[in-house]
């Protein structure tokens, strides 16, 4: 008799239990630096531990360690479950997990003590920079071997995004990080100029694009309807608008380089195709939160659809005040203000940490094998997540309009109005609004992994059966099931 194939869902927990720590770990390094901008004597004089130098580890963390995985944990669960076919390759699986890791803490350990290229989440040195490149290629080949050997013969949508985002994010991690070595800690990137700018900022918004954005669209894609127990509100709107949001993102990084010594024209096309973009996000974030018709009862009582339903409304928000942000007259206000903050972490702390959060939640019971271990800790994390982030924008939408008017301020003879210190007292109240928004979100994460620990019990003890591979009924002529993924 043939074994019962299971699904591989150990390296998915051990991605679950790394995204959980890193998501401590770097909302603890944000509000140190939060903390450091409304009482600056907190780096103790110490070179090492001063805001620029901690500051790319906060992102780093955030972007690439939490959110890579809980991208990678997800997407091998997805690929599985609407495959109907166990993980490709299962070694190679185990070695992205490592891999993936000691590529991060290198990154973050180094980066403090000045090794970095200096590039905008880019930062690792050389040789950190070719172990990413080569637990990315592995990565892409255990999701693509598991593909191909599905036995659904339709791709689910989700694995369209999750395709985008590996292949994508492979592209750009290269070309920008093509440097000449001069030691084992320093290298030279081979563009100079504007066109180092430039190719930075094709890098720095095509992360945005493919890394935080098509990645967590496609986690959405797959937990929404799961969690709201109804298939999608349209299966080809969702095809659409995924065509639509790849056209679209890769044109508009420029719109980072606005009133500097990049061509004007190039500047025109970032903001042209930056207002265009927000059809696709919203047409996403629409899709997302109509799958809910019909059962908007289990926003009030299931904490993660509570996670998912927040971060769709923040994902149409930060993407609607992102296409605004990228029109010259208000990007002349809100540029190297507070404003900016406050549209980046709307869209992080709203959008990329609620649906992985919301995902977390729904995807640990049925990976651990059991409910979750307290739903009124995931409730407490819900509120202090939101009150923490609400807190927040709030503070950094204040300080960039009052720091952004106070700047444009000028008397009859064309000085400035307002002096630097000024301004500084003006919003310093608001940077410690910011630092106790920080702390709420941090506290969240805290409670999610005191929560997911004790869930994971089982699996500690290794008392989880694997569980098996529903195998469709094959049709005659092609040997694979035409039925639609679930």
């Amino acid at each position: 008799m043939a074994q019962q194939e299971t699904y591989n869902d150990h390296v998915v927990r051990l991605f679950l239990l790394a995204a959980a720590v890193w998501g401590i770990v770097g909302t603890a390094i944000g509000v140190l630096i939060a903390a450091q901008m409304a009482w600056p004597w907190l780096n103790f004089d110490t070179s090492w531990l001063t805001f620029s130098r901690i500051r790319p580890n906060h992102t780093f963390s955030i972007i690439f360690a939490f959110g890579g995985s809980a991208l990678m944990g997800t997407c091998y669960y997805v690929v599985q479950r609407t495959g109907h076919v166990r993980l490709a390759l299962g070694r190679l699986a185990t070695f992205t997990f490592w891999g993936w890791q000691v590529a991060v803490f290198l990154a973050l350990a180094t980066m403090p003590f000045g090794i970095t290229q200096s590039k905008e989440y880019a930062e690792p040195e050389w040789p950190i920079d070719i172990l990413i490149a080569v637990v990315w290629i592995s990565f892409g080949v255990v999701f693509f071997a598991t593909l191909a050997k599905r036995r659904i013969r339709h791709i689910y949508v989700a694995n369209w995004y999750y395709a985008a985002f590996i292949v994508a994010v492979g592209l750009l991690h290269v070309v920008n990080n093509i440097a000449i070595p001069v030691s084992l800690t320093k290298s030279y990137p081979v563009y100079s100029g504007a066109v180092d700018a430039m190719v930075q900022w094709w890098y720095g918004h095509n992360a945005v694009a493919f890394f935080l954005t098509a990645g967590f669209l496609g986690m959405m894609y797959y937990f929404v309807p799961r969690q709201a127990g109804q298939p999608l509100w349209s299966y080809r709107f969702s095809i659409v608008n995924f065509w639509a949001l790849i056209s679209v993102y890769m044109w508009a990084g420029s719109h980072h380089l606005i009133y500097t010594s990049l061509p004007d024209w190039v500047q025109t096309v970032g903001v042209v195709f930056s207002v265009i973009l927000l059809m696709p996000s919203w047409g996403s974030a629409a899709n997302g939160l109509l799958t809910f018709n019909g059962s908007w009862h289990k926003v009030r009582v299931d904490p993660a659809a509570k996670f998912m339903v927040i971060a769709l409304v923040f994902y149409a928000a930060a993407t609607l005040e992102g296409s605004m942000l990228a029109i010259r007259s208000a990007n002349a206000l809100s540029h190297y203000t507070d404003w900016t903050i406050a549209h980046v972490h709307s869209g992080s702390i709203g959008w990329v940490a609620m649906i992985t959060i919301g995902s977390i939640y729904a995807m640990a019971p049925r990976a651990l094998d059991r409910p979750m271990h307290s739903v009124k800790a995931m409730n407490l994390h819900f509120w202090m997540h939101t009150m923490g982030l609400l807190i927040y924008v709030t503070a950094m939408w204040v300080s960039g309009v009052a720091t952004g008017s106070m700047w444009f301020a000028t008397a009859e003879d064309g000085t400035l109005v307002y002096s630097f210190m000024e301004i500084f007292r003006t919003i310093d109240v608001l940077y410690i609004m910011r630092f106790l928004g920080g702390v709420l979100v941090m506290g969240g994460m805290v409670v999610m992994a005191w929560n997911l620990w004790h869930t994971a019990a089982a699996a500690r003890a290794k008392l989880i059966s694997p569980i098996p591979v529903p195998i469709p009924e094959p049709i005659p002529d092609a040997g694979i099931s035409a039925s639609p993924a679930r």
